[in-house]
């Protein structure tokens, strides 16, 4: 149907039983149910992934995967003054991280790479001689006017006065001077936009290279999307690529636009509110499970469902649990689910993800002791945010110099506590068994030899083997610590009490 005339374009849609106020089928529902569901996600690589990016890329996943469907990825290149290599490949890896795997596209070192679209100006060049055939467009060699009011259409001479095929120039469509552009969009349901409002767009600059409105378009009937799920700041640019589907004859997608994301002051959300890009999460310690989680919950709910990973989403993921207003981001909010997913993760898992951060803050991890390391890293999940803050706070069970707080040694480690902490060496160092019971017991047992309450001989150990009065419980920490290392601690500790340098 690619070149024929606009008026029979409209007309054969009409015998399909297309509407030509809504282009849909008469009845609502999801294109997917009648041929294979495909969604995109599309991102232009001028600037690191967005939270906001990375929600409309998780939206459209979970829904190709909640529909059997495909999910593509195509990098939007056009803007060849700020696209950038490094943010392709930081698009890539941030994908890759958040676990969205795209599922077709070129062959790129055995794997699927995603579409360009500066690969594909072939496919934009044909869509444009198929629209100047049909008089669905014009060229227009008219200066850019950068004093125009945007919002206002922009009318010239070259749309009535042919130009010359070799004259150069813009490449502009002829729309309508009456009528409104009708779409339903899946979240805000139907959406009008008056013919007078829209100008006179351009589809190609001067250069060849197509503007965004027209390349989506092309790109999108090419790669058979059934779905347009995006931010609804794209609103606006939907009733132009409406226009351009029904001037090329092609059906239009479902649409569907997400409700924008916020700061906490309503404003959008960017750097001056804090991390906004998947690679500062990212780098700043965050699970991808937890910013995953939270970025599904901002702006679609699914009844109380507030914990769930991927697999977990996709059984539920529909689009009427997206709401219409925008989302607050909440760093809150995003703390709460990074705390209940540190939690959530399997030792085993935790110990994967945190053992080269340790061995990159130069602690000295021992691989063959697993079970050592699982059981350090447990004790430390309720007093982290994030990988990078247990990692610092894991420091003390390591055989590296203490770092001591002067402020609870000086309220601690007090001459006083001298005999408590000198028989408490004596016991533990012929303790038989050494495990969380027999420690327990000999504290307490200590204790109550002394005649002292169980914290008097518990919070000067703390400090002695930790360098500070808050640490995970003494027993477990005495027991990962091991014998040797809290024999020496004590000793040091005792050095201190006293004012006596230790030999060396």
């Amino acid at each position: 149907m690619t070149g024929a005339p606009f008026a029979a374009v409209v007309r054969s849609r009409q015998e399909r039983g297309i509407s030509r106020a809504t282009g849909a089928c008469p009845v609502p529902c999801y294109h997917g149910l009648m041929r294979s569901p495909r969604l995109r996600f599309a991102p232009s690589p001028t600037g690191f992934l967005h939270v906001g990016g990375a929600r409309t890329a998780l939206f459209n996943w979970a829904l190709a995967r909640r529909l059997g469907g495909t999910f593509v990825l195509r990098i939007e290149d056009t803007d060849r003054q700020r696209s950038e290599q490094v943010y392709v490949d930081a698009i890539l890896d941030a994908m890759r991280w958040l676990g969205l795997n795209w599922d077709e596209g070129p062959e790129v070192g055995g794997a699927h790479g995603p579409y360009f679209q500066m690969e594909r100006l072939d496919s934009y060049r044909v869509a444009a001689e198929a629209l100047l055939a049909s008089g669905a467009a014009y060229r227009c060699v008219c200066p850019a006017r950068e004093d125009a009011d945007t919002t206002a259409p922009v009318a010239c001479s070259c749309s009535v006065e042919a130009v010359p095929p070799g004259a150069g120039g813009a490449l502009r469509f002829r729309t309508p001077a009456d009528g409104h552009v009708t779409f339903r969009d899946l979240i805000h349901g139907a959406v009008s936009f008056p013919c007078a409002d829209i100008e006179d767009f351009v589809l190609l600059k001067a250069d060849g290279v197509p503007t965004y409105n027209f390349a989506a378009v092309v790109d999108d009937a090419a790669m058979a999307i059934t779905h347009v799920v995006r931010g609804d700041d794209h609103l606006s640019n939907t009733p132009k690529q409406v226009l351009v589907y029904r001037a090329l004859g092609h059906d239009l997608p479902d649409f569907a636009h997400i409700p924008m994301i916020l700061g906490p002051d309503r404003k959008r959300l960017s750097k001056r509110h804090g991390a906004v890009s998947i690679q500062q999460f990212r780098e700043d310690g965050y699970l991808p499970e937890a910013l995953v989680n939270y970025l599904a919950r901002l702006g679609w709910a699914h009844g109380d469902m507030e914990l769930f990973g991927l697999d977990e989403m996709v059984a539920v993921f529909d689009l009427e649990g997206v709401g219409k207003a925008p989302a607050v981001f909440d760093y809150d909010k995003l703390a709460w689910a990074q705390a209940s997913w540190l939690k959530r993760l399997a030792p085993d898992e935790l110990v994967r993800r945190t053992v080269p951060l340790m061995a990159a803050a130069g602690l000295p991890v021992d691989l063959d002791d697993a079970v050592r390391l699982e059981g350090l890293v447990q004790t430390l999940v309720p007093r982290s945010a994030t990988l990078p803050e247990l990692v610092e706070q894991a420091r003390f069970y390591f055989d590296v110099p203490l770092a001591w707080d002067e402020a609870a040694v000086a309220k601690v480690l007090i001459p006083g506590v001298e005999p408590v902490l000198g028989a408490l060496r004596e016991r533990l160092a012929v303790l038989s068994a050494w495990d969380h019971a027999s420690l327990e017991e000999a504290f307490r047992g200590l204790a109550q030899d002394l005649g002292l309450k169980a914290g008097a001989v518990i919070q000067p150990a703390r400090v002695a083997l930790t360098g500070r009065t808050a640490s995970p419980g003494m027993f477990e920490v005495a027991a990962l610590l091991g014998r040797d290392l809290v024999l020496r601690r004590l000793d040091e500790a005792l050095g201190r009490v006293s004012g006596a340098a230790l030999p060396g």
